[in-house]
């Protein structure tokens, strides 16, 4: 019997459609539940899929588990895992700790003690520092005076960040006092009831509506700044140990706080050793990944940050010990690891298609690995085009126009491939 995953999504990310296909290349079942119009349906791969509602999302995806019955939870975005967490509370506090709920979650993220500091990015690099982890200084932030104190110790540029976001959101660098003011008082108010409406009803993503309604304001906290290049890991790991992991230096980007679109493998034994001392204090399970910056001059590598979470790039197969899904099957299955034939012997990798839209004449379309899923059509045409949600409103804007003028469908080529681009009206019903 195929040991069976649940894949929880509350944003429509391409990666955990790409993590699903490889998921069930490696033998597993996969079931998810996830925001309707989500990039899996174009994957033909899922054996089932139910709706995530994000109004009432605990519900949702309790129902989803209780129909399932999967042997492992999969969160793909920092929003599913802050659900879980809170099921987990909520069974908890009904005195239920003990249930098969409470158990699956703990199989599936770890050791429930951990689950507070995940989100909170003081509290993490101060765990990281018991164990000698490089990190950079870092302390909550309450009101200006805290910031300009900061200033003091840190020295500038300075960095801000909020608890509890994800890809980049949240995330400031100041060059200057005042920067760094203005960023706080930003940062530091509840989101507007405005931009919650709008996320909710054009974007589906309802993550800000409580937050909004309550007037929760956020944790923000001051971080001193690296001055070098960034780095990612992704690790699947059981009960604290690490299984198969994943070490990346970050070469482009499409924005500065935005996802990577071109990576390069590394070797990095600082890198290694941080993720798995992490791993065995926290106790973690599942798939994780972590960020990091390589200092300019040293390439000291500091720990910034933990993404309890899938990432981007946790469905490259790329040998012995750099197979993620094949290292959760062999320990969901109880059978010796059977990693994948290595996806391509290239160590630079252009993901689709973020690369392609940061700049379609880019040199590491032809240079790199340009991952495209060539086997599932649907799934090329829907990324090309760029929904809103998937890939963010100005690129939307830049490249539909290109496009997408008549309602005939149009052939565009991707690394000299055709590929059939729909008319403007059916993407935006896709969206």
């Amino acid at each position: 019997m195929k040991p069976k995953i649940l894949l929880v999504a509350t944003s429509r990310w391409i990666p955990t459609a790409r993590l699903a296909m490889v998921l069930v290349q490696t033998g597993f079942e996969v079931e998810a539940v996830t925001p309707r119009r989500h990039p899996l349906e174009k994957t033909g791969v899922v054996r089932r899929m139910r709706r995530y509602r994000g109004l009432i999302a605990p519900s949702s995806i309790k129902n989803a588990i209780d129909e399932a019955r999967p042997d492992l939870i999969v969160p793909c975005d920092d929003t599913a895992t802050q659900h879980l967490h809170r099921l987990y509370e909520n069974e908890k506090g009904r005195g239920q700790g003990n249930n098969a709920l409470c158990e699956l979650i703990e199989r599936s993220l770890g050791c429930p003690e951990s689950f507070p500091v995940l989100y909170q990015r003081t509290s993490f690099m101060q765990l990281a520092k018991l164990d000698r982890i490089r990190i950079p200084d870092t302390r909550v932030v309450k009101n200006l005076a805290n910031v300009s104190e900061c200033i003091v110790d840190f020295g500038l540029p300075i960095v801000l960040k909020v608890d509890g976001t994800t890809g980049g959101e949240g995330v400031c660098v100041a060059e200057n006092a005042h920067d760094a003011e203005r960023a706080f008082r930003i940062l530091d108010r509840p989101p507007l009831l405005t931009r919650a409406a709008k996320r909710a009803f054009v974007d589906q993503d309802t993550t800000l509506v409580w937050p909004a309604v309550l007037r929760r304001k956020s944790v923000v906290n001051a971080q001193a700044f690296i001055s070098g290049h960034e780095a990612t890991s992704v690790v699947a790991c059981w009960k604290g140990e690490v299984l198969a992991a994943l070490h990346f230096e970050v070469l482009k980007k499409r924005s500065s706080a935005g996802p990577a679109t071109v990576l390069c493998l590394l070797e990095n034994g600082e890198m290694a050793v941080a993720v798995s001392k992490v791993v065995r204090r926290l106790n973690l399970s599942g798939i994780h990944g972590f960020d990091f910056m390589l200092e300019n001059g040293t390439g000291a590598a500091y720990l910034i940050e933990i993404n309890p979470r899938t990432t981007q790039v946790a469905h490259l197969t790329l040998g012995p010990r750099r197979d993620i899904p094949a290292a959760l099957f062999a320990v969901l299955s109880g059978n010796s690891v059977q990693p994948a034939p290595r996806l391509t012997e290239k160590n630079t990798f252009a993901l689709f298609p973020h690369e392609w839209l940061r700049d379609c004449q880019s040199e590491f379309l032809r240079s790199a690995y340009h991952d495209v899923p060539w086997e599932v059509p649907a799934l090329v045409s829907a990324c090309l085009r760029a929904p809103r949600a998937q890939l963010g409103w100005r690129a939307y804007q830049r490249f539909l126009p290109l496009h997408l003028h008549t309602s005939s469908p149009r052939v565009i080529a991707v690394q000299g491939k055709p590929v059939t681009a729909v008319s403007r009206s059916a993407a935006a019903d896709a969206d």
